[in-house]
This record gives structure tokens, C-alpha cells and sequence, in this order.
């Protein structure tokens, strides 16, 4: 059996009706993932009041459980198991809730309430809380000894694994044992009648172990004469005829067999071997594996485990060893795992099925057929997934992006803006060219539509692509054609598109908005580059309101080009990067003047010269990308642009996909103060 779904009423950041938070679940592992305070902690803190835990600890509901700190007048969980077994049906009989169809197989359903009583009892507010079982929470009340089957193991976030498995009093280490086959099975009871000297020890049980040991220790010879000398004193102080004598005894020995057995396991400790004293990671692994002892060989009830930050403690490699290891005990060994983690390491290791996005008091399940994504999507993500791309899971707003490029230049462009990246949670995707919609999609909720906004996953997403549409004059320009010589024909095997391949300015806007829609939909927007490619457009610039192109920032991409050219003579110090500088920006005015001379539109010829430069086979775009971001943040130290200027040399897509992800205020009148400030 597996708690399949779970209702939270009024707990927490939780309300009621179409505030309550409902979560389904699958066999197996479910992977909880979200930005802090988005409710993951309350989720696991709800399944572990109304169930219970294996180390039967005591918990205590307060004021500020309550949702609307404390206004609500009951805390409601609904906890739904499917696919039990013969065995659980047996168990769970009298709680069962059958379904309207003769072959609907039952379900467990527990309803646990906390009611705000407005008693108060020594001192303290009292809450009446009750289970009972029924859709409706209308059936019999859930006895303690069946709630007992229903525990969960519970692994607590940065836990102390080296003071649980120590010795002591109630320690996890003694309740693992306790309820361990192996130590309540292996091995013979002690036969006081035939003695510790005909007694084999080591075919002896814990308990037999204990009962051997206490008959060595009141059999010792040093006990047995302090005895005797007692007895001796004893004897002078009786009475003629009394006849008194004593015994020295083990103490303990009347108690139950299972007080015994506690006590004697509660004398162990568990430690890694080895040299030295090993770190909180080691012990983290040697904890879950003793809790999986216990929770492998269960075979009725809950087999249930709650971790929260399994990553807790553990280098990324380990991270990774760990959740394989989770996810096999889960299919191999029938064990549901639930786990929260912040790791983006660990959210590309999990299958994306089995991830469960907690946004806006909501849970979104990234399973098959709750979002867009096809299932030749979940085969291409499962490969390509990875932890660069996991923080997606954990962002307020995420970019797409199809290069290096765009990945480098694009937070430097939001800081300029007055829209830090950092700052406000945006996380950028580079998906290198191939499955932005792919990636897109695992955005968009199935059956839902753009008009309902409650339904929606509510994270902003921009996906900034390319046109990929040149102006006609580049393809001379990047020597893809000789001048006068036709164009070879539109086919598979020409890569690149003109304008006039395409038609009319009709025919280039429905070009875009085919590229648009693949893509957009609920919170996810494309944002298609405004001529051709970033590069291209970062050259060209946007058009003013009479439709010509106002210029953007043509220098700063033909110097940072020149640079990138340049890079390994200025790294291995045989190329000043001032000299390479100087000589860029005469180049660039030189190239200024010759593009104006031409057939074309100046500012797109210019621009395509610029472009020429990356290609084909030409400077690295992610290089001059990033000598483009130093150049621009130098400017911007220097107090010589501001937010209002900047914004009016950038593409307008990039100013709105930009802003799309990062939430509204004043910019700032000057960059100098802010780069400054942030260096």
C-alpha cells in the first residue's frame, strides 16, 4: 500500500476550500522541489501528525499551526492509501471505503482533525484531535494499534545521524533493533538449568545473551565472596535461630521480555569503522541504511520514509549515489519515499515523473499526462536533464536560452537594467540549441487554458530564440554568395534564410508568430529576436517610432569580437588587451564608413559585417560575449550610461523578455552607484 494522495486544510500557509493544498502521489519516489517557504516543510510536517513516526516522538499542535495566524478554527489532513494488499485489506478491514463499482478495489482514507476547542487545560489551549477513517472522515475512529501500522520513518533536515545511532536512552538505534527480524529471530534463549559453564554463548539470542551475562555476573567469584563475607556480618547481627542469609541479583531480571530486550539494545552504538573520526556525510549514509533495515522487511502496513534534504551533509557525487540508491530501494523493495530537497544535483538524478513542483500554495506534478510535455519530451529530458538545467525547479522566473552566448551576456544585460537576475530568483536554462519547447512545456499544465489563471503553473518563463531571418544584403556580406550569382535554391541543404526567401513584411510576421506559438502558452512566452540573430540585433539596435534602426550597440560588439580573436595572445600576455582595444574601435570606424557606402541600408550592413566576424568559423560568440558584459559594466562604472539609455540601445525582445521574469519597480538613474557597489 501507498499514500496516494493527501489533503491539507487550514495548516500553515494552507487554507480551505480552493486554498487547500491537495497532492497526489505515485508508488515509489515523489521528489518535492520549490523555492524556500512554498510549503514542502508543511507538507511532510502534515503526513507526520496524522500518521505518526517510527521513533514515536510526541507532537504538539500551536498556535501559529493554525492557518491565518491562529483564525482558523480546525486543521483538516486527508490521507488516501492505494494498492493494498490481501494481507492490508485484513488488516485494515473494519476502515476500508469501498468504491461505487463492485470491482473498485478499497482504499484507506484517515481523516485527522485538530480542533481549536477554546479550552484550556493547565495553562495551555487545548485541541481536540481525533482520526477517523472515511471519504468524509464519518467512519469508525482509528484505534492506536492500527495507527501503529501506519507510521512513517521520518529522517529530519541537517539531523544529527552520529547522536541517533549512539547509545541511550530510546535511542533510533534501539528502535531499529527492536523491531528488526534478524535480532528478535537469531539465536537460542538461556537455560538456567544447565549453567553457564555447558552454555554456548554465541548460540545465543539478544535476550539470552543478557540472561547469560547476569548469571556470570551473580555467579563471579568476587561477588560470591563479598556475599559470603556478608553474609558472615549477617550472621552476627541476627538473631539464635533466624536464619537469614542474601542474595545478590542482577536487577532487571523480572522485567518483561521487551523491556529487557529494549534496554540491552539501548547499550549499542553504530559507527563507521575505518581510521580517524569520520564526517557528518558517512554517518548521514550509515543512518538511512539502518533505517532501511526496518523498513525493508516490513510486510504490512505503511512502508513509508520522510526525508527532508536527503543532500543534507553529502558532495555532489554522493548526492547522486544516494537518490540512485533511493530510487532503486523504492522499486526493488516496495518502499514509498517522499522526499524535499533543494538540490538541483538531485532533481536531475530523479525522474521527472516523479517530481512534484510545490508553487503558490500548489502542487504540481511533473508526471505523464499532467503536463504538455509528450513522452518523446520525458525520454529527451530524462537524458538531457541536468544539474546546470535542474535549478529551473527552484527558480521565481527561468530563461531559456539556445547558446552560451545568451547564457553569459543576458545577466549582465538584466543587471544593467536594474533587473538583477540574483535578486530576484531568475534562473537561466541554456539548452545549447536543441529542446527549448521541451523544456518549455514542463511549464504548461495539461487541459488547462491560458484564461484560467488559478489552474496554472504560476512561474514566469521566457524563451528567447533567434529569427534567424538575415537581411538580404548578408548573405554577400558573409561571403555565402558572390556578388551578381543567384542564390541557390530554398532546399534542405541551404541552411540559411533571407528575407526575401521568406516574403513580405505579412509573410516575416507570420514567420514569427509560427516561432512564437511552438512554444508559448499559460506563464511560458517566446521572445523571437527582432531581426536575426543576438549578435545581429545587439549591432543593429531597435527602431525608433518612424521605423528606422536608432543604432544600438555596434562598436561595443565589433570591439568585443576583435577581442575575442585576440584571446589566447592576451591570455599567455603576448597581446595587450588596451592595444587590441584601441586598434578595434579605428577598425570599427573605419568599417562605419565603408558599410555606409554600400547598396544596402547602412545600419544593416554594418551590422552584418559585424556579424561576419563569428561566422562561418569565425570568434567564439560565448568569448566576445563576455567581453561585451566587461565592456558594458566598465561604461556603466564610469557613470557613462544610465537604465534609460541602455535600454534604448537594446533589442526591445531582450528588454521584454527581461522584464517578463523580473517583477516591476523604479530604475535606477544611473548604473555607476549600482555596479560599483555590486563589484
Amino acid at each position: 500500500m501507498y499514500l496516494a494522495h493527501l489533503v491539507i486544510e487550514n495548516f500553515r500557509c494552507f487554507g480551505e476550500g480552493d486554498e487547500r493544498f491537495e497532492l497526489p502521489m505515485r508508488a515509489g519516489l515523489t521528489a518535492l522541489v520549490g523555492e524556500n517557504d512554498s510549503g514542502k516543510t508543511a507538507v511532510i510536517d502534515a503526513i507526520r501528525f496524522a500518521l505518526g513516526t517510527t521513533d514515536q516522538d510526541w507532537y504538539r499542535i500551536e498556535d501559529t499551526d493554525f492557518h491565518g495566524e491562529g483564525t482558523s478554527v480546525q486543521i483538516r489532513f486527508i490521507c488516501k492509501f492505494e494498492g493494498l494488499s490481501e494481507r492490508d485489506k485484513r488488516a485494515f478491514i473494519e476502515y476500508l471505503t469501498y468504491g461505487e463499482q463492485p470491482g473498485d478495489d478499497p482504499v484507506l482514507i484517515v481523516n485527522w482533525t485538530a480542533k481549536n476547542t477554546g479550552e484550556k487545560r493547565r495553562g495551555r489551549p487545548y485541541r481536540r484531535v481525533e482520526a477517523h477513517s472515511g471519504k468524509d472522515g464519518d467512519g469508525p475512529t482509528v484505534a492506536p494499534e492500527v495507527r501503529d501500522l501506519l507510521r512513517a520513518t521520518y529522517l529530519r533536515p541537517l539531523r544529527d545521524a552520529e547522536q541517533a545511532l549512539s547509545a541511550g536512552r530510546g535511542s533510533r538505534l534501539s528502535q531499529v533493533l527492536l523491531h528488526t527480524a534478524q535480532v528478535k529471530e537469531a539465536g537460542d534463549s538461556f537455560d538456567p538449568d544447565l549453567g553457564v559453564k555447558d552454555t554456548d554463548p554465541t548460540t545465543l539470542n539478544v535476550l539470552g545473551i543478557g540472561d547469560f551475562a547476569n548469571a556470570l555476573l551473580a555467579n563471579q567469584k568476587g561477588v560470591g565472596d563479598a556475599r559470603g563475607k556478608i553474609d558472615e556480618h549477617l550472621e552476627g547481627l541476627a538473631l539464635s535461630g533466624d536464619g537469614i542469609k542474601s542474595a545478590i541479583n542482577v536487577s532487571g531480571t523480572t522485567a518483561s521480555d521487551d523491556v529487557r530486550l529494549r534496554q540491552l539494545l539501548e547499550k549499542l552504538d553504530l559507527s563507521l569503522g575505518g581510521e580517524g573520526k569520520l564526517g557528518l556525510g558517512s554517518n548521514n549514509l550509515l543512518f538511512m541504511a539502518c533505517e532501511f533495515l526496518l523498513l525493508a522487511q516490513e510486510d504490512e502496513g505503511s512502508k513509508l520514509l520522510l526525508i527532508e534534504e536527503p543532500e543534507a551533509h553529502l558532495h555532489a557525487q554522493r548526492q547522486l549515489r544516494a537518490m540512485k540508491f533511493l530510487q532503486d530501494q523504492a522499486k526493488e523493495k516496495g518502499i514509498q519515499i517522499i522526499v524535499t530537497t533543494h538540490s538541483p544535483n538531485l532533481a536531475s538524478a530523479i525522474d521527472l515523473n516523479n517530481i512534484v513542483m510545490i508553487d503558490n500554495r500548489h502542487a504540481y506534478s511533473m508526471a505523464e499526462g499532467q503536463t504538455k510535455l509528450e513522452s518523446s519530451d520525458y525520454r529527451f529530458l530524462q537524458r538531457f536533464l541536468d544539474v546546470t538545467k535542474a535549478n529551473l525547479f527552484f527558480a521565481r522566473g527561468v530563461v531559456i536560452v539556445e547558446g552560451d552566448a545568451e547564457n553569459i551576456l543576458l545577466p549582465t544585460l538584466a543587471r544593467l537594467l536594474g533587473r538583477d537576475f540574483t535578486e530576484h530568483g531568475v534562473s537561466i536554462v541554456n539548452v545549447g540549441g536543441v529542446g527549448l519547447r521541451r523544456y518549455a512545456r514542463i511549464f504548461q499544465r495539461k487541459d488547462v487554458k491560458d484564461e484560467e489563471k488559478g489552474k496554472q503553473l504560476r512561474i514566469p518563463v521566457a524563451c528567447v530564440t533567434d529569427m534567424d531571418v538575415m537581411p538580404d544584403c548578408a548573405p554577400v556580406i558573409l561571403g555565402l554568395v558572390k556578388q551578381g550569382d543567384d542564390w541557390p535554391p530554398v532546399d534542405g541543404k541551404r541552411r540559411w534564410r533571407a528575407r526575401r526567401d521568406i516574403g513580405d513584411a505579412a509573410a516575416l510576421t507570420k514567420h514569427r508568430e509560427g516561432k512564437v506559438e511552438k512554444a508559448s502558452g499559460q506563464c511560458v512566452k517566446t521572445f523571437v529576436s527582432d531581426e536575426w540573430t543576438l549578435e545581429y540585433d545587439l549591432a543593429l539596435g531597435p527602431k525608433d517610432k518612424k521605423g528606422n534602426f536608432k543604432g544600438g550597440l555596434a562598436e561595443d560588439v565589433f570591439v568585443a569580437a576583435c577581442l575575442a580573436g585576440k584571446d589566447d595572445a592576451i591570455n599567455n600576455g603576448t597581446k595587450d588587451a588596451s592595444k587590441v582595444e584601441t586598434k578595434a574601435v579605428e577598425d570599427f570606424q573605419g568599417l562605419k564608413q565603408s558599410a555606409a557606402e554600400g547598396d544596402c541600408v547602412a545600419s544593416e550592413a554594418l551590422a552584418s559585417h559585424i556579424y561576419a566576424k563569428f561566422v562561418p568559423n569565425g570568434v567564439s560568440k560565448p568569448i566576445a560575449a563576455q567581453y561585451l558584459a566587461e565592456r558594458l559594466v566598465a561604461r556603466a562604472k564610469a557613470g557613462k550610461l544610465t537604465v534609460e539609455e541602455f535600454r534604448a540601445y537594446l533589442p526591445q525582445y531582450l528588454v521584454q523578455a527581461i522584464e517578463y521574469v523580473t517583477p516591476t519597480r523604479e530604475p535606477e538613474t544611473t548604473l555607476a552607484g549600482k555596479v560599483q557597489a555590486d563589484a
